[in-house]
């Protein structure tokens, strides 16, 4: 049983916290009525093995469908990225990448999996410089050559080699099906492609791939059916990475990419690996945060914000006071300056994330923190060690009734990525070798700077703000939680934690908070429009340059507390749903 929201104004806000957010009762307590705090917004749903939470509802659909056959969190994650793939396609993808975390209960473990792109043996520092030396929007941002090689597919099935149970063909068939047999759109796809149509229909794959004849739109409650895509799912369902990296869709890749001047050749599909790699972890106020280590510098600079807020006495401050985000601003001021020059692909970087991370650097950062006025940015310096995204990227949680735990973030980085559909294949590639410092000292699409950490070198992989994270409480699983929203994603996923954690929040109160966000440079500090103006007035006051925002993140959360899940899929993005099987 399954509860959503189509609705997206204003008036319409209860209806969606009680649609979007769900709880279940944990396998052992199905026969009882589960104790709800009165304070709790959450709907109740019934459920017996555990919870999925995702962008998309058909997709959640799929990963309960999957816990409900018996498969387990790494399962029903797997099905819902596929799945994504086919019915969030400016976002869900084959021709992207991302990260995993991944908590095994019976071994009491969390691993990390970087299946991030890999920059083509053919990239070079300066590829996207044009004559006089400055960057080629064009040829970073919707060419061939803005392609990394893919990640998502080799990511999935190493993950589940490591920790499924199910085969492999259950889990990509599902998707398979939705996109031969079709889907009923909905107003927040066709709304997408109308707002982009110039653009997708340039190329004339991806005006095959995802609009009638003539390029026109699909409009909400037409079928849309994507039979190449299905035919790519085929032989992924049927030879794992092999269905994909090698053999007849990796041959359409390389002929599209030799078509269009691109990089991807069948050697680079054929050495592209995943990465395992070690969490990186921090304590706040009693509670274990786990999350994505480099060249993900999402979990760095959580763990990082969150050891500065320890400092100050958050609670008593109150959830949407001036003092409160005033704090949060002047604090991620400092973690954004950090991560343009710190943070990149720690297989070419030595990121010194110890000290990044470490409580004493947070102590001297909190020291340089005024209460009463905003620093200028100009004035803000990255620190300096001792010796020795589109925001359409999008991101699915799972948790089961043995207390296995997934939080997965992946991206095409821009809506619907470059554009470009690998003829034939039906899927979109990313344009990810944008999130790379094309040009050090120049911002990227989402205003990111960076350094010699993170330029364009063969075979590394960009810097992302993916954080999927989780949090544990006393040892055991407490929550889950990641967003999509390009740099924004690290500030939405600490506001959540803050809410939870600080202001006694449960995780729809906490997602529904208006968020802010500032990233150093540029020196503004963005907010959302439901901040209290007076609230405003005061930090305008003390130095900040105020810019409303739309929606900041959209962040998709479990929890666990006393035998019940709870979920809540942020109404910030229309379509997305909690379901438990």
């Amino acid at each position: 049983m399954s509860f959503f929201a189509l609705f997206r104004w204003f008036p319409a806000f209860l209806m969606l916290v009680l649609m979007a957010c769900a709880v279940a009762p944990a396998a052992e307590q199905v026969d009882e009525a589960p104790i709800i705090d009165p304070m709790d917004i959450h709907h109740p749903v019934a459920g017996r093995s555990g919870m999925v939470v995702s962008q998309s509802m058909i997709a959640s659909e799929v990963g309960a469908d999957i816990l409900a056959r018996g498969g387990n969190a790494v399962d029903a994650a797997v099905a819902v990225g596929f799945a994504l793939a086919v019915t969030l396609p400016r976002a869900g993808n084959l021709g992207g990448g991302g990260f995993m975390l991944v908590y095994l209960a019976e071994e009491e473990s969390v691993f990390a999996f970087d299946y991030r792109e890999m920059a083509p043996a053919a990239a070079t520092r300066d590829m996207y410089l044009d004559e006089e030396g400055e960057v080629d929007l064009k040829r970073v941002r919707f060419s061939h050559k803005s392609a990394g090689v893919p990640g998502t597919v080799a990511g999935l099935y190493r993950v589940h080699q490591r920790f499924g149970t199910l085969k492999w063909s259950e889990l990509v068939v599902p998707a398979m099906k939705l996109a031969n047999d079709g889907f009923v759109v909905g107003y927040d796809f066709s709304g997408s492609l109308k707002r982009r149509q110039d653009r997708l229909t340039r190329n004339p794959a991806t005006r095959a791939a995802f609009f009638k004849e003539g390029g026109v739109p699909y409009e909400a409650g037409e079928l849309f059916k994507q039979k190449d895509l299905a035919w790519t799912l085929k032989h992924i369902a049927r030879s794992g990475p092999a269905g994909f990296y090698e053999g007849p869709v990796a041959r359409k890749i390389v002929a599209d990419m030799q078509a269009n001047d691109g990089l991807i050749t069948m050697d680079d599909l054929a050495n592209y690996r995943v990465v395992e790699r070690e969490p990186v972890r921090g304590t706040y106020r009693g509670y274990e945060i786990v999350s994505m280590p480099p060249p993900s510098s999402g979990g760095v600079h959580v763990i990082q914000m969150l050891n500065v807020l320890e400092n100050f006495p958050v609670p008593e401050m109150g959830a949407g006071s001036a003092d409160f985000l005033h704090l949060l601003a002047e604090t991620m001021r400092l973690a954004y300056a950090d991560r343009s020059e710190h943070l990149g692909d720690p297989d070419f970087y030595d990121v010194p994330v110890d000290w990044l991370t470490s409580k004493k650097y947070a102590r001297e950062l909190a020291s340089g923190i005024d209460m009463g006025k905003a620093r200028d940015s100009a004035e803000v310096n990255p620190g300096v060690p001792a010796p020795g995204e589109s925001f359409d990227t999008t991101h699915f949680s799972v948790m089961d009734k043995s207390g296995n735990m997934v939080s997965s973030t992946y991206t095409l980085n821009f809506s619907y990525g470059s554009g470009l559909t690998v003829a034939g294949a039906g899927f979109l590639l990313n344009n990810e070798m944008d999130d790379f410092s094309a040009k050090p000292g120049e911002p990227n699409a989402f205003g990111l700077l960076g350094g010699e950490a993170n330029a364009v070198e063969a075979g590394k992989r960009p810097l992302s703000s993916m954080t999927p994270t989780l949090v544990f409480k006393g040892g055991e699983p407490f929550l889950a939680t990641g967003s999509p929203g390009g740099s924004r994603i690290i500030t939405a996923v600490l506001q959540l934690l803050v809410n939870v954690i600080d202001h006694g929040m449960n995780i729809a109160d906490a997602t529904h908070q208006p968020r802010i966000h500032h990233q150093w440079l540029p020196d503004i500090l963005q907010h959302e429009g439901a901040v209290n103006p007076d609230t405003l007035k005061i930090l305008a006051s003390r130095g900040h340059d105020l810019r409303q925002s739309s929606a900041l993140g959209a962040l998709e959360t479990l929890s666990y507390r006393n035998g019940i899940f709870y979920g809540c899929s942020d109404p910030r993005r229309p379509d997305s749903g909690a379901v438990a099987p």
